[in-house]
């Protein structure tokens, strides 16, 4: 839990260009409306979520919902998605024991190396910490 924003708010890393694309589509995916698009990188934003670390925002995307609850991962793709959808029953699937560990694990993996498989779009060279 976190300070309960009034509206979804979607944590992403703006370094990352798989990221800024997954959470673009997740914001589209999600009607856009209600919801927030916010890089944890920039300035003052993970002051707004206490509870939230930075080192929690580079494992994965976090959405907070209106509430200040906070889902993170793959988790929080699957129920971002399947908000008032007529294809969210599809979603649950997600929650199926084995899959949901195998759907987390994958995420995970590509979290771990997403600046070796999509790059970085970072200013003056502020990624190179995460090629160490």
């Amino acid at each position: 839990m976190t300070t309960p924003p009034g509206h979804d708010v979607i944590l992403y890393d703006g370094h990352c260009r798989l990221c800024i694309a997954a959470a673009k589509e997740l914001h589209r995916l999600l009607g856009g409306r209600g919801t927030e698009l916010r890089s944890f990188r920039d300035e003052g934003v993970l002051a707004a979520f206490p509870g939230i670390s930075a080192e929690r925002c580079e494992k994965a995307l976090q959405l907070v919902q209106a509430d200040g609850r906070v889902v993170e991962g793959a988790e929080a793709v699957v129920r971002g998605l399947g908000r008032g959808r007529a294809w969210a029953r599809v979603l649950y699937v997600y929650y199926v024991p084995g899959l949901r560990q195998l759907v987390d694990g994958v995420y995970r993996l590509v979290a771990r190396y997403r600046f070796r498989i999509a790059g970085r779009e970072c200013p003056d060279g502020a990624c190179a910490v995460h090629f160490k």
